[in-house]
């Protein structure tokens, strides 16, 4: 059996970078501050990856502070360092679904609803 998942609330560290393909396609970019248990510990961070509708949504919706849920799936993303050839990587976050958890007063001033979406919704 196999089984990637990934499930996070935390708030948002920067507003959404959005991109617009040719194709129709559209990806937004987060970044997410999960607490840990203790005050006294830093933040864990993780960097999200959304597409389509679920990325409007996000890119519409969303700002940094934000607080939002997530679920998906952990990708690690390969490349080659121009400046010196060397190979790096990243834990990236591929999310399916992404539930808008803010106080009805922080979603209204950003938007007017409140809602889970998903690429299925759409």
């Amino acid at each position: 059996m196999n089984l990637n998942a990934v499930n996070l609330v935390g708030r948002v560290g920067g507003d959404p970078d959005v991109k617009y393909f040719e194709s129709g396609s559209v990806v937004c970019k987060l970044t997410l501050a999960v607490n840990r248990p203790t005050k006294n510990d830093q933040p864990d961070w993780f960097n999200l990856e959304i597409w389509g509708k679920t990325a409007e949504v996000a890119a519409n919706y969303v700002k940094k502070g934000s607080l939002i849920g997530i679920q998906g799936a952990l990708k690690i993303e390969t490349w080659q360092d121009r400046s010196t050839g060397t190979n790096r990587s990243k834990p990236v976050i591929k999310v399916d679904r992404l539930d808008l958890l803010g106080s009805k007063r922080d979603n209204e001033a950003a938007s007017g609803t409140m809602g889970n979406y998903t690429t299925e919704d759409f």
